[in-house]
């Protein structure tokens, strides 16, 4: 199926991009039309690799806008996810918007943990609040808002879905 496709190829292209050398990373800024696709609640998919470059691929809960060139992604239960990152500080991150009918491809590097300030009290609270609609309140538990720098970032159209009659 197509949304298999997409997802097999969010995978490959994410495990190549890990291996690219940090001296080859640009920066990028935001465009403003992701806002409200950050915002919007759906949960993303993430790849990341380990050190001798294995993938590995999971869904994360929050994509957080905190400036034009940084996201904060929301570090919870992912101990693999986050040991990868420590040893290989590239991710590929996969935000779905489906109103637009699109996608969002970003290239991240990790700089640093947050466990208090605006960004983790922000990033909490919305945690919470998605916990609580969907009856998991207590379960959902922000440890970090992990903080990465836009290298890339790229618009993907899907092709309108119709229903057969």
């Amino acid at each position: 199926s197509s949304r298999y496709s997409c997802r097999r190829q969010d995978r490959e292209r994410g495990a190549a991009w890990c291996h690219r050398r940090s001296d080859e990373m640009p920066v990028t800024r935001l465009p403003l039309e992701i806002r409200p696709v950050l915002e919007n609640g759906t949960p993303s998919a993430m790849v990341t690799c380990s050190a001798d470059g294995k993938p590995n691929t999971t869904v994360i809960s929050q994509v957080y806008y905190v400036d034009e060139t940084h996201v904060a992604l929301s570090f919870q239960f992912f101990s693999k996810t986050i040991r990868n990152v420590r040893e290989n500080p590239r991710a590929y991150v996969c935000v779905f918007d489906l109103a637009g009918q699109a996608h969002w491809s970003l290239q991240l590097q990790f700089e640093r943990s947050e466990t208090e300030g605006p960004v983790f009290d922000a990033m909490d609270m919305q945690i919470e609040a998605i916990a609580s609609m969907t009856g998991m309140s207590g379960i959902f538990k922000l440890r970090a808002a992990d903080i990465y720098r836009v290298v890339s970032v790229e618009r993907v159209q899907h092709q309108a879905w119709t229903p057969s009659e």
